[in-house]
C-alpha cells in the first residue's frame, strides 16, 4: 500500500483560509508556512475595507505575533519577502456575497488557483445575537 503524506500533498498548492486573524487560523498559517515552504500561495480572508488595511492587519494581528518566532528565526530578514511572496491578504467579509471580495480580477484569480479551503471563521463572542452567530459560524 502506498503511503500518503499530508505535507507532500500541500506542495505547490494554493489554500484559502477564512477567519485569518483568529486563533486557529494563526496556528494553521504558521504551521503550513513553517513545514511546507513550497506551498504555492495562501489567500487569507481578513475583514478590512481595502488591500492596504488587510495587509496591515495581516502583519499586525498574525505575522508579528510571537507564534511566528520560529519562522522569524528561520527566515531572519527575509521573512517579509517570503510572506509577501506566499501570502495574499484579501480584504473581505464572509457575511456578504462572494465573501465580500470586491476586486473581480482577484476573485477570478482565486477561483482558478485555489486547491483547498480551510474555514475557521467564527464569532466567539457568545453573547452575540443568535442569528449573527449562526450566519458566521455555519458558513
Amino acid at each position: 500500500m502506498e503511503s500518503f503524506s499530508v505535507l507532500q500533498s500541500l506542495k505547490d498548492k494554493t489554500i484559502l483560509v477564512t477567519g485569518a486573524t483568529g486563533f486557529l487560523a494563526k496556528i494553521f498559517v504558521e504551521k503550513i508556512l513553517r513545514i511546507q515552504s513550497n506551498l504555492k500561495k495562501l489567500y487569507l480572508l481578513i475583514r478590512a475595507g481595502d488591500d492596504k488595511s488587510a495587509k496591515q492587519r495581516m502583519f499586525r494581528e498574525v505575522i508579528e505575533k510571537d507564534l511566528f518566532r520560529v519562522l522569524r528565526d528561520t527566515w531572519d530578514d527575509s521573512l517579509d519577502c517570503f510572506i509577501l511572496e506566499k501570502v495574499v491578504a484579501v480584504p473581505s467579509d464572509i457575511l456578504y456575497e462572494d465573501l465580500g471580495i470586491k476586486d473581480s480580477n482577484l476573485k477570478e484569480e482565486m477561483y482558478r488557483q485555489i486547491d483547498l479551503v480551510v474555514n475557521v471563521a467564527a464569532i466567539t463572542k457568545f453573547d452575540e445575537r443568535y442569528d449573527a452567530l449562526l450566519d458566521t459560524n455555519t458558513m
